[in-house]
């Protein structure tokens, strides 16, 4: 099969090349891409990297948006760095949270041991503890019979919200604390719901009283005065005309009124100014 393509004369290109000649070049082509060297595909990882290095590549960007970080801000910098930021934040918390409880939890278990031994002495933290926490387990263990999520994962759920609450509360976010308040209604609901009645009012005054404790951390900087903004009125345009007023301060005293000749005294005269 050859070309249509001919000369104004009706002659055909002697360099124009037919289909079956373009099908040639094109079953050619793979067998090509199979006998190249395997180290051109590392030729060609190494001259992207330092493509993307070069100005206008995606890392040279993404370090001149770290560079540009302490100029910038918050405000200012990247998207990616602020979640970065967040994210690196988030986990330095959980971390000290964890931290914190073990060492709380070894100051309870110390002066438990070096106080009488009473029933009250003798009671470890973590039975302090399941006080609050086995109430939750038992709540939900009872009520996920026909939901499709276990129980355990509502459990990890409840603990990650509170978490949430108690470290975006005291952050200052308005919806970490409104999740921190709705969150610890309800965990002293569930406690005195599930508690048995020998030990109900126990057991929620000691719910009560450790999300009231952590609520210092929490509501950190909430009032419950009103917050009243007085701002100044705004200023009032200057007329276009002005009248200029001249106040001077003045004492005038009238002269008294001339008696007639025939009946005037004689120690009577005029006032001189």
């Amino acid at each position: 099969m050859q070309s249509d393509d001919k000369n104004i004369n009706g002659q055909q290109h002697p360099n124009t090349p037919s289909f079956l000649d373009l099908l040639d070049q094109a079953a050619s082509q793979p067998a090509t891409a199979l006998d190249k060297d395997p180290g051109t595909s590392l030729a060609q990882l190494r001259a992207a990297w330092n493509a993307s290095w070069e100005q206008g590549g995606f890392l040279h960007g993404r370090w001149e948006e770290l560079r540009q970080v302490p100029q910038a801000g918050w405000h200012g910098m990247a998207n990616w760095i602020k979640a970065l930021l967040v994210l690196t934040g988030m986990c330095a918390v959980v971390i000290l949270l964890d931290t914190a409880g073990g060492v709380f939890d070894a100051a309870l278990n110390r002066l438990a041991d070096a106080l009488p031994a009473t029933q009250v002495g003798t009671s470890a933290s973590d039975e302090f503890w399941g006080v609050v926490d086995n109430p939750i387990r038992t709540y939900i263990a009872q009520h996920t019979a026909g939901l499709p999520v276990s129980g355990a994962a509502i459990y990890t759920f409840w603990q990650i919200t509170g978490l949430f609450g108690l470290v975006g509360g005291f952050i200052g976010a308005t919806g970490a604390r409104l999740t921190w308040t709705c969150w610890g209604a309800a965990t002293v609901a569930v406690v005195w719901t599930t508690t048995p009645a020998d030990g109900r009012t126990v057991a929620t005054a000691i719910a009560v009283l450790a999300w009231t404790i952590a609520s210092t951390a929490a509501l950190r900087g909430c009032s419950l005065r009103p917050v009243v903004n007085n701002f100044p009125a705004p200023a009032q345009p200057a007329p276009a005309f002005q009248p200029q007023i001249e106040i001077r301060p003045e004492i005038h005293i009238p002269a008294p009124a001339t008696a007639p000749d025939d009946d005037a005294p004689d120690n009577v005269h005029p006032f001189q100014r």
